[in-house]
């Protein structure tokens, strides 16, 4: 009986040392991350305004494919419709499109919208391509473009 509680005792020890050894290389990691600028935080979800912001964009159809990424990513949605956009407009408190199915359109035209599987709302609903979150990401950053 001894001898299975110094075994278990052994155990329990070196389970301590293994995971005092893992707490110490993550506070080592931390520690360095820290110093060099990189450290993790949390990031504060932005609001539609927040985001067309941070865009450099010249059209209603720019506009339109931007809140539509924003509705995505940012929001959750699926797919999204005009109500959606409308919304998302009125939330960044900017001017609505004066034909909003005609910017919808040429972005479908372009490749960056595709038509949800199923209507949302009783309602035609869109959803961003492959190619066009990518042009969201890549060309309308304020960052690091040439006016």
């Amino acid at each position: 009986m001894i001898t299975t509680n110094m075994n278990a005792d052994l155990k329990l020890q070196e389970r301590v040392r293994s995971l005092e050894e893992r707490v110490k290389k993550l506070e080592d990691l931390l520690l360095s991350a820290s110093a060099g600028g990189s450290v993790i935080t949390k990031h504060k979800k932005s609001s539609a305004k927040e985001f067309l912001q941070t865009k450099q964009l010249s059209t209603d159809t720019k506009k339109v494919l931007s809140l539509g990424y924003f509705l995505e990513y940012m929001e959750g949605m699926e797919s999204f419709n005009v109500s959606d956009l409308e919304a998302a407009f009125r939330s960044a408190k900017e001017r609505l499109p004066t034909n909003m199915n005609d910017a919808v359109n040429k972005n479908i035209a372009r490749g960056f919208l595709m038509e949800a599987a199923e209507k949302k709302d009783s309602r035609k609903a869109w959803c961003l391509t492959s190619t066009g979150e990518q042009f969201v990401k890549e060309n309308s950053s304020k960052r690091g473009r040439r006016n």
